[in-house]
């Protein structure tokens, strides 16, 4: 295995067009993994690449969750299967586990050559997130951490085959885990109890950080990293958020519109970013990198499975900075000012109750589904 080399993708065009490359060269093994996967111009593309791959010998897997991708029609990847391609439904849709999503977007050819990030295959992540496109990022990883990423898709698509185990809040989270390589730290989330890798090590870095810059689509954290956060500017450091100033979750910019002003009034500089729907996930703390699917949410760091990649890596830390800043110059200074010009009564109720259901009404019934599932085994 050759060392790992990291390559940021600015934008959802460049990681699409990253994958149809991998693909197009992949020599024996595929493995994709997506929340969502569109029957549209970008996914039918993808599957016609695919359905090459198959046929020219190439082992290949598909796994899609079930919520994300509900709009497939159930022949979509049948020529695929018929060509010898392998696909799995992620948590096929019943009341007791709808709520736990595999929210991964994770690509792995060869085993060697990897593209991981916020996009899922579908034509709205297709541009530049400027001019066109929602605005997203990823990152092109080729050796040892591309090989972690293929047994993490290998764990993961055997446990979509299974039969839900019994008792799952008696059991740690088999996912719930990381791996470290030479290059780089593999973070896994996921329901369940014990130890959270992800979590830990976004507290970790985040609290002993003094310039910190997150991007995130629906920034809804915990109270413990908002208090990271804090603690970094009462101890004259610098936090700034890159946060939607376009969504495609109305319910999820309201929450998060609901925290700004504790927010601002601790000194953290909130952003909105203006040209199109923000829904890239990037976290930088110093010299350190999280680049993946996670949200900067209670969903992503609790409830759904995820990946994130941490890396202390001099390049790509100068690139992800740059980026940060060329988005930052297309946003939004929120102050004090802007938020009472515009607010009113209406506003901040709907506010109010949109951060009771993301941060306290979705966790609760989650939870609650967790439970109940120790009970009622299909």
């Amino acid at each position: 295995m050759t060392d790992t080399t990291f390559r940021l993708l600015p934008s959802g065009a460049s990681g699409l067009a990253q994958m149809a490359r991998l693909v197009e060269r992949a020599e024996h093994n595929i493995q994709l993994q997506t929340y969502i996967y569109r029957d549209d111009r970008i996914g039918r593309g993808l599957r016609e690449q695919l359905i090459a791959a198959a046929r020219r010998g190439v082992r290949v897997r598909i796994l899609v969750d079930a919520l994300g991708s509900f709009s497939l029609g159930a022949d979509f990847f049948a020529l695929l299967e018929a060509a010898g391609g392998e696909l799995r439904v992620f948590n096929p849709l019943r009341l007791r586990r709808f709520s736990h999503r595999n929210h991964r977007k994770l690509l792995v050819c060869d085993r060697e050559h990897a593209v991981v990030g916020g996009f899922n295959v579908g034509d709205e992540y297709d541009g530049d997130g400027v001019d066109a496109g929602w605005l997203d990022l990823g990152l092109a990883v080729r050796g040892e951490l591309a090989g972690a990423l293929a047994a993490a898709f290998d764990r993961f698509y055997v446990l979509a085959g299974e039969r839900p185990r019994p008792f799952p809040r008696l059991r740690s989270a088999i996912e719930r885990r990381h791996i470290e390589t030479g290059q780089g730290r593999l973070l896994l989330s996921g329901p369940g109890r014990g130890h959270n890798p992800l979590k830990a090590g976004l507290l970790r870095d985040l609290g002993r950080a003094s310039d910190i810059c997150i991007i995130s689509p629906y920034f809804l954290p915990p109270w413990s990293l908002r208090r990271r956060l804090m603690k970094c500017v009462r101890k004259g450091g610098r936090v700034r958020l890159l946060l939607p100033g376009k969504s495609d979750v109305a319910l999820a910019r309201y929450a998060s519109r609901a925290i700004y002003p504790r927010l601002i009034r601790a000194g953290i500089e909130v952003l909105e970013y203006q040209p199109q729907v923000l829904h890239a996930k990037l976290v930088i703390a110093d010299d350190t990198v999280f680049v993946g699917s996670a949200n900067v949410n209670t969903r992503s760091l609790h409830i759904d499975y995820e990946l994130m990649l941490r890396l202390e890596d001099a390049s790509l830390t100068e690139q992800a900075r740059g980026l940060f800043e060329h988005f930052a110059g297309l946003a939004l200074a929120m102050d004090r000012e802007r938020l009472r010009r515009e607010s009113n009564l209406w506003i901040r109720l709907r506010q109010r109750f949109a951060y009771f259901v993301m941060a306290r009404l979705d966790p609760l019934v989650a939870r609650w589904l967790w439970r109940r599932s120790d009970q009622h085994l299909d």
